[in-house]
């Protein structure tokens, strides 16, 4: 699938996951680029909004793209990433301590795979098993990071 097919712009995030290296990371930090004018625009609700939407439009994207590829979970896949970046970052207010925190906890997390974001990764397949497990991670990374963000805030 090309970057012409909207599935294929959408799925590698706009050619971000065909960067080399570690292209989750790629899709990670292209998301705390946007996230900061999307949260100072609307605040978290928007961001939460961004991440909702990411995640359907995900859904959708990386099921073709998988498809097509003929793979599993293709690597270049990094929509899942930006979704759950931008869920993780509704846990603060737009802060760059605080954004560099959250870009690392949710990488962390993404990779460690911690139950259940684990069984998650490998029970459940497709577009939505793609989305799911990063949504997971975010879950993970946004508690801790709102934690980190009361105790920062506390005088």
């Amino acid at each position: 699938m090309t970057l012409r097919h909207p599935a294929g712009l959408l799925a590698t995030w706009f050619g971000a996951g065909l960067l080399p290296g570690a292209p989750g990371t790629w899709g990670s930090l292209a998301a705390v680029v946007l996230a900061w004018p999307l949260a100072r625009w609307g605040g978290g609700a928007a961001l939460a909004g961004a991440a909702v939407a990411c995640a359907l439009i995900g859904w959708w994207a990386a099921a073709l793209y998988a498809r097509r590829s003929g793979r599993a979970d293709p690597k270049e896949v990094v929509i899942d990433e930006v979704a759950g970046q931008w869920l993780t970052l509704t846990a603060c207010p737009p802060d760059p301590l605080l954004y560099a925190v959250g870009f690392l906890l949710f990488r962390l997390f993404d990779i460690w795979k911690p139950w259940p974001v684990r069984l998650a990764d490998r029970a459940v397949k497709g577009g939505f098993g793609i989305m799911l497990d990063d949504m997971l991670a975010a879950i993970y990374a946004g508690a801790v990071l709102a934690a980190l963000s009361l105790w920062r805030s506390l005088p």
